[in-house]
């Protein structure tokens, strides 16, 4: 997928210079308290470049992980992905499900200025567009910040579902 540039904003590939970044957004508990079935901050910066080197590997048609930065000035604010949702299941690591799953991450100081529902708009149409039949998002039960994202983008709430993650998550879902 290439990258995508919105009115305010540059979807663009991780590069090896970004685990700086990648740091100060993960080391954050308020940016991590949502993530994963036990959250953790990210613990130095040796963390941070395994990180930005996976990301890199890791692209295809439905697979993208993007910064998002102002275009105007290159000031990195946070990331999406469109990456495989792994199933629920017994064996670790989970296997993949068949669906394809939406999701951001945003620094605390860019929180509530639509950063994140103009990057996953963006993300979201450019992988309808390019095929993909069905795209899900699923966030903690109380993470409303993120549900409203959902909603925002056009998304339609399917309730609660531990189908994914071996985690009750809210499950929302767009398709073309």
């Amino acid at each position: 997928m290439p990258d995508l540039l919105t009115d305010r904003l540059l979807l663009r590939r991780w590069r090896d210079g970004d685990a700086t970044f990648a740091f100060e957004l993960y080391s954050r508990w308020e940016v991590q308290r949502f993530l994963g079935r036990t959250p953790r901050v990210m613990a130095d910066l040796r963390e941070a470049e395994a990180l930005v080197r996976r990301l890199r590997r890791r692209e295809d048609r439905f697979r993208a992980y993007r910064v998002v930065e102002l275009a105007a000035t290159g000031e990195p604010l946070g990331t999406v992905m469109l990456q495989p949702l792994p199933a629920s299941g017994a064996s670790e690591p989970l296997r993949p499900s068949g669906d394809t799953e939406i999701g951001w991450h945003f620094h605390p100081a860019h929180w509530g200025r639509g950063y994140a529902t103009e990057a996953a708009g963006s993300l979201l149409a450019a992988a309808l567009d390019d095929g993909c039949p069905r795209v899900l998002a699923v966030t903690y039960p109380d993470n409303r910040a993120s549900q409203r994202v959902c909603e925002r983008i056009g998304m339609t709430s399917l309730g609660v579902s531990d189908a994914y993650y071996n985690t009750a998550m809210e499950l929302f879902e767009r398709t073309a």
